[in-house]
């Protein structure tokens, strides 16, 4: 997790596959009103379960289809719709890698996702991160 306030510039970057269209600039500048949080979530098939909680991107949609999804819940409009998510896992590694650049995806997937699948986890209630082993461990531990 990373919570962050973003820069006009970093908007436009994040964005840039929009520009130009008729969305674009509403959508550059509510995403710097106010802080954010970006998430790397892990879990088999991430992006379809993020997407069917996250509900339809259009909000009015949302409301009358899946009423008690993020979207359906709290969207105010298309545009400030309050969450985003990777339509592939090859958007969530270019988005990782935007949010995160210090996250190695490979590392994760040799390393830390087998510890994952072992059930080795814990959550440090303080920072708010789940840690896994780093040291002395084998898949067979």
């Amino acid at each position: 997790t990373k919570e962050l306030v973003w820069r006009r510039e970093d908007s436009q970057r994040f964005y840039q596959e929009h520009s130009g269209r008729f969305f674009y600039q509403r959508l550059v500048e509510f995403m710097v009103s106010g802080p954010m949080r970006a998430y790397i979530l892990a879990h088999e098939d991430a992006v379809t379960r993020w997407r069917a909680l996250m509900g339809p991107t259009k909000v009015y949609q949302a409301r009358n289809t899946s009423p008690d999804s993020i979207r359906g819940a709290y969207g105010l409009t298309d545009t400030r719709n309050t969450t985003h998510g990777s339509d592939s896992a090859a958007s969530a590694s270019r988005e990782i890698a935007f949010f995160f650049p210090e996250f190695s995806e490979s590392h994760w997937y040799q390393q830390d996702e087998p510890r994952l699948r072992c059930g080795l986890v814990h959550y440090d209630t303080v920072e708010r991160v789940h840690n896994l082993p780093k040291d002395g461990w084998t898949e067979s531990s």
